[in-house]
């Protein structure tokens, strides 16, 4: 181990643009993130400027084509400076991660009219996104969504949203809503996509939940009263909704693995520092074997982890399929990240159990990044599937 501590991660970077931008983001994250994040974490503050400063920067469009206001950067590039950010603090990570998602449906399904005239407010013009798909009674089971769009005038007219969306990350705090809404039959060929202002009449946000971690980033239920919005807020075309999900799923997951990887880079550095300054016995702490070998398990995971993301990418940077490997990402990142930042918190110690070293707030950030844009059981559905085939039907 280098006598002046952890050392920063070396980047498969594919241009000098993209090393240029990683110093940027290495720079603001040192002087406007990392040092705020342990007390707005404790207090709960939601970092709204922190946002608007990504905004101004370029980062929370990184990979959406340039003529929209996007950043025009590969996958596998936004994936490593959204890894920076949640080394940081997770809420920021997470946060990007989810701005990218709530503008997956209008960049990819809206029409050339749509991208023109919304996009570049959505990716560099402050705004902020949340992505509305679950509900109280349907999570994992998305297709089975139960909030309501109908049509207000016929085929031409606009649509009215009524319906309740669960455990929506920015929710009460967005300026634009990707909501998914039955418009016809049951199951996924009746659902819809809409981009919802924020200001809309009749919509409102419940008080967020009381989490045991990422008290910074708000969730909280959704409610649609009576929303009115024209036509030209629906994504794709009518039915098409579910596609627009699962499409924005895939690149979303890839988001979630590489934050679990930035949380559990975080945590290891934060072991490491202490290992080698902790002495018992006479003897630094990272002298001893056992401490050394949950080290290398810990870094192992790590990298592994970041080059099945990584790999994920590329696939999809080159326009090959990548679900299969987005829910193998998804998966083994996450899982990964509980891991490492529940050895962290044994390998401090005592320590490792209060406020004053920021492992035990890792370990509880890295449960629910197990949970959120499909669970680790829904991931292993999804890989199984890509192996061995549909579930035959008894």
């Amino acid at each position: 181990m280098p006598q002046d501590g952890p050392q920063p991660v070396e980047r498969e970077l594919p241009t000098d643009e993209a090393r240029d931008l990683l110093g940027l983001v290495r720079e603001l994250v040192r002087r406007e993130i990392k040092p705020a994040a342990a007390g707005e974490e404790a207090a709960g503050t939601f970092p709204r400027e922190t946002f608007r400063l990504l905004s101004r920067s370029g980062l929370l469009g990184l990979p959406y084509a340039e003529e929209h206001g996007g950043g025009g950067q590969p996958y596998e590039v936004y994936l490593q400076v959204l890894e920076e950010l949640a080394a940081a603090r997770l809420t920021v990570g997470l946060g990007t991660s989810v701005h990218s998602l709530s503008c997956h449906g209008l960049a990819h399904f809206g029409s050339k009219e749509q991208r023109t005239e919304r996009l570049p407010d959505m990716l560099g013009g402050g705004l902020l996104g949340a992505y509305c798909l679950s509900e109280p009674a349907s999570g994992s089971d998305a297709a089975s969504l139960r909030t309501r769009a109908v049509r207000e005038d016929g085929d031409g007219g606009g649509w009215v949203l009524n319906g309740t969306k669960a455990w929506i990350t920015h929710g009460g705090v967005a300026d634009f809503y990707t909501v998914l809404a039955r418009t016809g039959e049951d199951g996924p060929r009746g659902i819809t996509a809409f981009l919802v202002p924020a200001d809309a009449e009749g919509l409102s946000a419940a008080p967020p939940e009381r989490k045991m971690g990422l008290n910074g980033s708000p969730t909280a239920q959704v409610h649609f009263d009576q929303v009115r919005v024209p036509d030209t807020c629906r994504l794709g075309e009518e039915g098409q909704g579910f596609t627009v999900a699962l499409s924005s799923l895939d690149a979303g997951r890839l988001g979630i693995a590489a934050c679990a990887v930035g949380l559990a880079q975080a945590a290891l550095e934060e072991a490491l520092a202490y290992t080698a300054q902790r002495e018992q016995f006479g003897r630094p702490l990272a002298d001893f074997q056992g401490l050394r070998f949950a080290l290398a398990d810990m870094g192992t995971q790590i990298e592994a982890g970041r080059a099945l993301y990584l790999t994920a990418a590329r696939r999809r940077d080159a326009g090959e399929p990548f679900s299969r490997q987005a829910a193998m990402a998804k998966l083994f990142c996450t899982d990964a990240a509980m891991r490492v930042t529940t050895d962290a918190v044994q390998l401090l110690g005592g320590y490792g159990y209060t406020t004053d070293f920021p492992v035990e707030r890792y370990m509880r950030e890295a449960k629910v990044l197990q949970i959120v844009e499909g669970t680790n059981q829904i991931q292993r559905m999804v890989i199984a599937r890509h192996l061995a085939g549909p579930e035959s039907k008894s």
